[in-house]
């Protein structure tokens, strides 16, 4: 899905939360979602986004401020309801937003069979970025995220009231909302990040030999969950690498600005290991990629802009620095 299109059906469900999709448009949207499981499946979790914190709109026009007001009022009505009021105004938004797009673009009639299963639906979101593309979004607290290609993000639909806790897959830049009495944090198998409110970028994708945190605002905390050591705190302008092999973690000085140049669809390869710059290209061209085993502990720097490039241009630049060569062979490149 190119930019353009993402951003059209952003639109259209944008559009049909408010209220004011045309009939046009509402079979423009369905047509799409059929087209293949990963199209409804975007839909699917654009739609529980916007539904679990009540707000709709394009993220341009998104008022932080009045969605966590909304969301934290709409929790606040369900603890106080009596439960049969509860239950009527959980079904009756549910119909609101399942009438039309969940029955025929997302056929889980069977699934959606009654109240306690609308609740239990919505109890974990997981939010995720196809392969080649990016997605941006803003949880339920008003905290920015961008999500790399191939990132997973899951959060409760209870987010912000009693814990800003998320798992994650991947590489994600996030702008969090300070909130000194829920602290945000991010827990993987290899590490716990800890923050008030700050920026930092990000990534632990699950075959990577290194999870990597660069701190661009406030401080971060973090706790390695591989090995006993103290806490590790990060200022900005620092970086964290975890080697998942050893679980040694370390900080250094960094230019942290250039670590989310991926959202403006750049990659920046800041003394990354080869196998896992290989990862990244393949992610980011859908091809696939070999590294010689004798390659796989050599770093490089660069810096390529995706839109524009040809993975054989970015192979020839790493090429020319003589560390490596490459060849396509058997529907892959191979860098030996």
């Amino acid at each position: 899905m190119n930019r353009d299109e993402q951003q059209q059906v952003d639109e259209w469900v944008s559009r049909y939360q408010e209220g004011t999709l045309d009939k046009e448009s509402l079979k423009q949207l369905t047509r799409w979602a059929s087209l293949s499981e990963e199209n409804r499946l975007y839909v699917r979790n654009q739609l529980e986004v916007w539904f679990s914190v009540g707000v709709a709109g394009n993220p341009v026009f998104f008022d932080k401020g009045k969605a966590y007001q909304r969301f934290m009022n709409r929790r606040l009505q369900t603890r106080t309801l009596s439960s049969h009021k509860v239950r009527s105004i959980s079904w009756n938004s549910f119909l609101r937003v399942a009438a039309v797009i969940l029955m025929f673009v997302l056929p889980l009639a069977g699934y959606w069979s009654g109240k306690e299963s609308v609740k239990h639906s919505f109890a974990d979101i997981s939010v995720e970025a196809p392969m080649g593309a990016r997605t941006k979004l803003y949880l339920p607290d008003g905290t920015l995220v961008w999500l790399n290609a191939g990132s997973k993000l899951v959060y409760s639909q209870g987010f912000g009231v009693d814990d800003r806790k998320l798992a994650m897959e991947g590489e994600g830049y996030f702008e969090v909302t300070r909130n000194e009495r829920l602290p945000f944090e991010i827990q993987t198998k290899e590490v716990g990040l800890r923050v008030l409110g700050t920026k930092f970028n990000f990534r632990n994708y699950s075959d990577d030999e290194e999870v990597t945190v660069n701190l661009m605002e406030g401080k971060v905390s973090l706790h390695n969950e591989m090995k006993e050591m103290a806490e590790l705190c990060l200022e900005p302008n620092e970086k964290m690498v975890l080697n998942k092999q050893t679980g040694e973690m370390i900080k250094s000085s960094t230019r942290a600005s250039q670590s989310n140049v991926w959202i403006n669809d750049e990659l920046l390869f800041d003394e990354d290991l080869l196998e896992d710059i290989a990862k990244r290209l393949m992610r980011s061209f859908a091809v696939k990629i070999e590294v010689a085993d004798s390659l796989k502990n050599h770093r490089f720097y660069g810096s390529f802009k995706v839109q524009g490039s040809t993975i054989d241009e970015v192979l020839s630049v790493i090429a020319s620095t003589h560390q490596m060569r490459y060849r396509y062979e058997d529907g892959k490149y191979i860098l030996y």
